[in-house]
């Protein structure tokens, strides 16, 4: 025979358990073919605006051809002023700019304790859809001016 205060744990165990999840589908109010738009809304009450539309979180440039126009715009800048102006971490550009390294885009020369880049702006975009186009034409809309 059990113990009283087992009973309590028993049932206290049972009351801390999360509420059964709906099925899918179940409390969704299917509207009907050709049904008429919702009741306006109660008297004494005005209709919310609809929230602002948030930023955009992509861009038409890719984080590649952002380290290069940072890179383009100032060749001594360290990696983590690159990081900083394209919301990425350094680790990031590091890798980024080891890949760019790799691909010819771009040379890195030592001086002292910094980096100096040089860009390859003959270099052609890597899409076949853009391979008519070179670094440097994507370079000098972006910043304006012919480097």
């Amino acid at each position: 025979m059990r113990s009283p205060i087992h009973e309590k744990n028993v049932v206290n165990s049972k009351a801390r358990k999360s509420p059964r999840r709906k099925p899918a589908g179940e409390g969704v109010v299917k509207k009907r073919v050709g049904a008429k738009a919702a009741a306006p809304a109660k008297a004494g009450r005005t209709a919310k605006a609809a929230p602002a539309a948030e930023p955009a979180t992509w861009t038409f440039l890719s984080n590649h051809m952002h380290v290069l126009v940072c890179l383009a715009a100032d060749p001594e800048q360290t990696l983590r002023d690159v990081a900083a102006q394209v919301g990425i971490t350094e680790r990031a550009v590091q890798r980024i700019v080891a890949e760019l390294e790799a691909a010819g885009a771009l040379s890195r020369e030592r001086e002292g304790r910094r980096n100096r880049y040089e860009l390859d702006r003959s270099l052609p975009l890597r899409h076949p859809l853009e391979q008519h186009c070179r670094i440097g034409d994507v370079l000098a809309l972006v910043l304006g001016k012919a480097r």
